[in-house]
């Protein structure tokens, strides 16, 4: 199989069209194909190279690398003029002459009569002008246009996705395939790049329905092989309207800056319009190209859900493994800092004294990012989360504060004193402190909550964190005694 990917360098990478190279993708590499990346650039006045650097590295993101290309349309626009009067001299086509004058009342009656803005002209064109006279107006430099001559009967294809398809040749229009400036339209560009290309299988979205009958037409008067065709569902909005920016719909770029990992969004993005049918929800990329097949694509719009891709990838952080998960948080906050913005707390931060952030040695750092990963659905997330062990402490919770501290703050200041004491000569791993703090708990005749969360709150400055035993051995011994020495100091100040 020999597919492609033909996006238009006018935008950003967005999800429908990430989701079309995917299918492609994963088509071509089960079986052993080509996958083909081309970028149709004919559109001059849109086409931007800054649109072609996030193409390209949003399908680099994504793993989706690409067999051949990528190619530029535009490069073949002399092929494209040759391609449209071989059907001109065969007696497949004809030349236009009609005036911009009723091409632009034409579209205005199509206006007016709620049929859109596509001006659709009477078949009658064919017989306006002779050849001959066609031939002497032409070589008298009269501009015209070249209309494809469709004929009479019907079109039909299997489609990959949908099966039988049929389309009425009389409701096609005699349609143009190179403007009187020279340019290729869309139709001929496409399919004239598509058996340059020898494209066995094109794969992409419904909405490009209405073009495939035109396209098998132009094949089947060059004599060329006619590729199979599958049409993909549509990416619906939450309710069922067609997807937009206003309901979400958001470049994959936006998603990799929000902390996406590229296997999570991978997944997401094959979910949508296809299913396993087993109810599994979690894949790999690898395991995806031996599962995904186009009989299994569902023949309905699929909805976009941008909270179950923040669910996926959460559980693709919480099964990473450690090294790599550090490494694409470290990747992220280069990129995108260390952090989000705080949320401002209702209630005035209580101010901690400020204990020094320290760089964390490689296995403290995956350790952090190994116990952060389940709490975390995205990167972002955990560079919020990853704050108190990579930064100074600058605050305490005022919650957390009023809830373990104040409530007997003498009992408080004398337990952080005795868990100095302790951690300063415990064994530094993690069975010998996870006994001495319940031995302690014990001594005390309380429960070892009773301890862990005023331990937790002066180590973190919040109340919710990984295990206290993960936090000790995050944070490192030093780090540890310098915060619990702060916290001690605060609440015996606030005693006086």
């Amino acid at each position: 199989m020999r597919l492609r990917f033909a996006p238009s360098p006018t935008g950003a990478l967005h999800v429908g069209g990430a989701r079309t190279a995917l299918f492609n993708w994963l088509l071509a590499r089960a079986s052993g194909g080509a996958f083909v990346l081309r970028i149709e650039d004919t559109d001059r006045d849109r086409s931007r190279p800054e649109h072609v650097d996030a193409i390209v590295n949003g399908l680099a993101w994504l793993g989706l690398d690409w067999d051949e290309g990528p190619g530029f349309q535009a490069a073949g626009a002399e092929r494209h003029r040759q391609d449209a009067l071989a059907l001109l001299e065969a007696g497949r086509a004809y030349r236009d002459f009609t005036p911009q004058a009723e091409f632009a009342r034409a579209r205005a009656e199509a206006v007016s009569a709620g049929r859109g803005s596509v001006a659709r002209l009477p078949r009658t064109l064919a017989g306006r002008v002779s050849a001959e006279e066609g031939d002497r107006r032409a070589e008298a430099g009269e501009p015209f246009a070249i209309r494809f001559k469709v004929p009479q009967g019907v079109t039909t294809w299997e489609d990959l996705v949908h099966g039988a398809a049929r389309f009425d040749n009389a409701e096609v229009e005699d349609f143009v395939i190179l403007r009187s400036d020279g340019s290729p339209t869309y139709n001929l560009a496409v399919a004239s790049d598509d058996a340059e290309a020898a494209i066995t299988h094109v794969v992409r979205g419904d909405d490009h329905l209405s073009n495939t009958p035109k396209q098998i037409m132009l094949y089947q008067a060059w004599g060329r092989r006619v590729p199979s065709f599958g049409h993909l569902p549509l990416i619906l909005a939450p309710g069922g309207r067609r997807l937009s920016k206003r309901h979400g719909a958001q470049s994959v770029e936006a998603f990799r800056a929000e902390g996406v990992l590229p296997d999570a969004m991978v997944n997401f993005l094959a979910l949508l319009g296809w299913s396993p049918g087993t109810g599994e929800e979690l894949f790999r990329s690898d395991e995806l190209v031996s599962r995904f097949s186009l009989d299994r694509v569902i023949k309905k719009g699929a909805v976009f859900d941008a909270e179950k891709l923040r669910w996926l990838n959460g559980r693709h952080m919480a099964r990473a493994k450690p090294e790599q998960l550090a490494v694409a948080l470290r990747a992220w906050t280069a990129t995108h800092g260390r952090s989000a913005p705080a949320a401002e707390s209702p209630v005035a931060p209580v101010p901690a004294p400020a204990t020094a952030g320290i760089a964390l040695p490689e296995a403290s750092f995956q350790r952090m990012v190994a116990a952060l990963a389940p709490r975390s659905r995205t990167l972002a997330e955990m560079a919020q989360a990853a704050r108190p062990y990579m930064e100074p402490l600058e605050q305490w919770d005022p919650k957390a504060v009023r809830k373990t501290w104040r409530r007997d703050p003498t009992w408080t200041a004398a337990l952080l004193a005795d868990l100095a004491a302790l951690l300063a000569g415990a064994p530094w791993h993690e069975e010998p402190l996870e006994e001495a703090l319940r031995g302690l708990a014990r001594e005390r005749d309380v429960g070892a909550g009773k301890v862990f969360q005023p331990l937790r709150v002066a180590l973190t400055g919040t109340s919710a964190s990984p295990g206290i035993v993960d936090v000790l051995m995050i944070l490192g011994r030093e780090r540890s005694l310098r915060r619990l020495d702060a916290a001690e100091s605060w609440i015996r100040s606030a005693l006086i």
